[in-house]
């Protein structure tokens, strides 16, 4: 068995104040979906902040090649929920304390461009 998994981390930044992230752990089984934690901080968040979050990691090519993606955000989350519904195919959530597990397929041909100003780039880490 490998158990070797890609991280990544994302930020959307407001100036030099980071307002939302989200980590992506993709294992090497090609079986195994990718797993994202996506968070956004306390107080005022732009209009449109977790929207861009949601894009950032629907568009990692390891997420469109996995052909789906399991997923935690915070129970309350619309913005981010309404995002998944518009990108993905088949998106089904549960509730767990205050997060929302969701599972989707993202929709074939919605990758959309690249973050406006270089916010959502991602950094990798591997571990295994």
């Amino acid at each position: 068995m490998n158990d070797r998994v890609t991280r990544r981390h994302i930020e959307i930044k407001d100036g030099d104040r980071t307002i939302a992230a989200a980590d992506v752990s993709t294992p090497e089984d090609a079986d195994a979906a990718p797993r994202a934690s996506l968070h956004a901080w306390a107080g005022h968040v732009a209009p449109g902040s977790r929207a861009r979050l949601v894009d950032s990691v629907l568009d990692l090519p390891e997420v469109r090649a996995a052909g789906r993606l399991e997923a935690t955000l915070p129970i309350g989350d619309g913005e981010s929920l309404d995002r998944f519904r518009e990108r993905c195919d088949d998106v089904t959530t549960r509730p767990a304390g205050a997060s929302a597990l969701l599972d989707a397929t993202p929709a074939p041909g919605s990758s959309l461009a690249s973050p406006p100003s270089g916010q959502g780039l991602p950094r990798d880490e591997t571990s295994g």
